[in-house]
Order: structure tokens, then C-alpha cells, then sequence
């Protein structure tokens, strides 16, 4: 009989072809014998089927590498906060629960003082863990440790916070604030990988009914900063997984920000302008695939981390792009390019130009059509920005900070030149 040792916020897709994924593994390879409690964080959810499925489901990770199909039986049971709140505070009753994972979007980690401690639940996922914690601290138990998922910056810190925040709003006492420090470890992490969810289009027989059925790429990475503990609780690292304990997240973050997210960036609006409608058809066309070899050689170049690992990166996101599993649709990714390309691929083009002395022609030319994409192509976002972008010239555009955090008309001769 396992133990309940996981308390996860989260019932989606995600998680369950991730976290749970690689739980999976470490039950089946390992002694860990530990099982997952699914808490559904908002009051409509997936819980209820997944229930009606005895918590199991099957996951199939895809791709060039072929299929692997795993039965996830991990999940032991369900709790749902706004259909029975004493259920989900008797969590804190279970001293075998030693870590929490979490994914409630990049808006869960937040708070909402309207929230009063008597809710049953408090709204914000936050305001639920701090009502969670504090039955726990009454009962004068140990902590856990937090691996949240959210794809923000810092998010274990950015969660700590909230419940201290929580503290202050609802008059906490002071000990359970200091039990929250000292019992509790909150440790930043980054995810990665593409989960396609349930194939709705397809047709794939498993000899069986599932409506949990869940699809992924092969490729995952989890990185976790500030627990160098984990491996001894959690022997992810017996089990072949790409799980990373570092002191240093931001190297990683980098990594993925700048390569795979700036790669989709400094290539979409330039596919579109083209008539290609998805990222594996961007790796078909000839035009399209050197552009973007050349965006990633750039992009690797003007980076100051391992060299190596950077290039091993770049050629993963290659064949990830190349998954005939994954239909992309390049006008989804288009949506807010602008605010997209300051943060995943400027940083790039200034950091190039600043080891090298000369600006990346390639970066500069997706620069120019992300400008033709907004002048006249199919963009998505504010109306503010596409207001600017359509009316402006290239100089205007290029000088307004509102749009890329600092004055950019150095750019202006190289960006034009490469405007047909």
C-alpha cells in the first residue's frame, strides 16, 4: 500500500503528463511507494471524471522518438475544496504528506484581499494553502516542501510571499509566520514541456475507454533551485529523468527564454507574412528552416553560458519543432508578439551586439518583420500597441520605450534596410 506523500493543486493536462508522469516512474524504478492527492483548485474542474476513472489514466509521450504508451496509476483520490472544505483542510492531518506541487497558471500565484479566512475556500489558490498550512501549524506538525510549477519568475518565492501576505490580512499570529519559515522549504523551479492534452482530433485505440487519456512530447525538463535535499526524498534522479537540483535557475531560464521561446518568436511573424501556417510546416519550408538555424546561431552566439549545453539545447528545440505529433498553429503563437519579442528576443540582438561589435543580421531581419507583421499581416494584441505599429514609422516604433523598455533608433538604419 502506498503512501500519500504529494498534495498537488492541479488537475490538468499538464501535471498529470509531468509531475505524475515522472511519479509514474518512480514508483515503478525506485522505492518512493508514494502516491499523489489531487486537490482541484477552482470549483469546476476535471476532478469528477477523473474520479469516475479510479484516478487512472494513460499517457502516451510522442514524437520522432516513436510512442511510448504508461498506464498512470499514481493518483490516489481527489479532494475539492468548494464541495467539501473540512475534507480538504484534514490534509494537514497527514504527516506522511511531505511535498506540494502546483500548477494554477501563471495568475494563481496571487492574492486576493477580499479574501477572509472563515471562506470555505478562500478564492486564490494562495489564500486556500495558507488556510491548508495553518491547520497544520496548529497541529504542531513539520512543513513541506513546495514545487510549484507556475511559469513565473521566482515562483516558490513569489508563493512564500503570498501566504506571508495572507499573514498580515487575516492577523496571523507571529509563530505561524515563523513556523512558515522555518518548517516549510519553497523552492524556485522551471517546467518544460509540451503537453498536447487529450487528442480530440484523433483516433487512437487503446483497447479500453479513457476520458483522461493524455498526450506529451518525449522531451521534458524540470529544473529545481534551492533544495539540494530533494534526491534523497524523491530519487528522481534513479529513474532517467531530466530533472536538474542547481543553485543557479536563472542560467536555465535564460536558456529556455532566449532559445525556445525566442526561436518561435524571431520566426513567426516572419512564417505568417509567408503563408506557412504551422511550426512543422516551418521546418518543411526551405526558407523558413534556415531562418531559423540562423535566428538559433545567433541566439546561442550572444548568450555568456556553457556553450555546449546551449547548442545541445538549440538542437533539441529543432526536433521538438520538428514533431509530427504537435500541430502548432503559428498565428496562436503570434498573439502579443511585441511584448514577446522585448523579453525573449532584444535581449539577444543587444547581447550579440555588445560581445561581437556588430548586430546579428538574422535577429535584425526578424526584427523588420515583426514590424511588416504588424503593418500589414494578421496580429494579435492590444489595441494600443497595434494602433502604434500600424500607424508609426520604423523610427517612431523604434524610439518609443513604451514598446521595448528603452530608445532603439540605433537600430533604426538595420532595421529598415531589411524592410522590403
Amino acid at each position: 500500500m502506498r503512501k500519500e506523500k504529494v498534495i498537488q493543486f492541479g488537475e490538468g493536462g499538464f501535471l498529470r503528463g509531468f509531475a505524475d508522469w515522472m511519479l509514474q516512474i518512480a514508483n515503478e524504478k525506485t522505492d518512493f511507494n508514494g502516491s499523489v492527492v489531487v486537490v482541484q483548485p477552482i470549483e469546476k474542474g476535471l476532478c469528477d471524471v477523473l474520479s469516475s476513472q479510479n484516478c487512472v489514466y494513460t499517457h502516451l509521450c510522442r514524437g520522432v522518438e516513436g510512442v511510448d504508451q504508461r498506464k498512470i496509476d499514481v493518483i490516489s483520490r481527489c479532494v475539492k475544496p468548494y464541495d467539501n472544505f473540512e475534507e480538504y483542510l484534514s490534509l494537514a492531518e497527514n504527516e506522511d504528506f511531505r511535498f506540494i506541487i502546483s500548477n494554477t497558471t501563471e495568475a494563481g500565484i496571487c492574492v486576493n484581499e477580499d479574501d477572509k479566512l472563515t471562506d470555505a475556500p478562500a478564492s486564490s489558490f494562495p489564500g486556500k494553502l495558507t488556510q491548508l498550512l495553518l491547520r497544520r501549524y496548529e497541529l504542531n506538525l513539520g512543513g513541506f516542501v513546495f514545487l510549484p510549477c507556475e511559469l513565473i519568475e521566482n515562483n516558490g518565492y513569489e508563493l512564500k510571499k503570498c501566504i506571508l501576505k495572507y499573514c498580515e490580512l487575516w492577523g496571523l499570529e507571529k509563530g505561524f509566520a515563523q513556523w512558515l519559515e522555518k518548517e516549510n522549504i519553497f523552492t524556485n523551479t522551471l517546467v518544460d514541456r509540451i503537453n498536447t492534452g487529450y487528442p480530440r482530433e484523433e483516433k487512437i485505440d487503446l483497447g479500453y475507454k479513457d476520458q483522461m487519456l493524455n498526450t506529451s512530447e518525449y522531451f521534458h525538463l524540470w529544473v529545481i533551485e534551492g533544495y539540494n535535499g530533494l534526491f534523497s526524498e524523491l530519487p528522481l534522479d534513479k529513474c532517467n529523468l531530466n530533472v536538474v537540483l542547481t543553485d543557479k535557475l536563472s542560467d536555465y531560464r535564460t536558456i529556455k527564454v532566449r532559445i525556445l521561446n525566442g526561436a518561435h518568436t524571431s520566426m513567426i511573424p516572419y512564417a505568417l507574412l509567408q503563408g506557412v501556417q504551422t511550426v512543422g510546416d516551418c521546418l518543411k519550408d526551405e526558407t523558413m528552416s534556415a531562418h531559423l538555424k540562423a535566428c538559433l546561431g545567433e541566439i546561442v552566439d550572444s548568450l555568456d553560458i556553457d556553450r555546449s549545453e546551449a547548442l545541445n539545447y538549440a538542437s533539441s528545440v529543432m526536433q521538438r519543432f520538428s514533431n509530427p505529433y504537435i500541430r502548432h498553429m503559428c498565428q496562436s503563437i503570434a498573439l502579443n508578439s511585441v511584448s514577446k519579442f522585448k523579453v525573449r528576443v532584444l535581449p539577444s540582438i543587444l547581447q550579440y551586439e555588445e560581445k561581437k561589435g556588430e548586430y546579428p543580421k538574422t535577429l535584425i531581419f526578424a526584427f523588420a518583420k515583426l514590424i511588416e507583421f504588424y503593418k500589414r499581416g494578421t496580429p494579435d494584441d492590444s489595441a494600443d500597441v497595434m494602433k502604434k505599429m500600424k500607424e508609426m514609422s520604423v523610427g517612431e516604433i523604434l524610439k518609443d520605450e513604451s514598446l521595448w523598455g528603452q530608445d532603439l533608433t540605433r537600430l533604426c538604419p538595420y532595421v529598415e534596410g531589411a524592410i522590403c
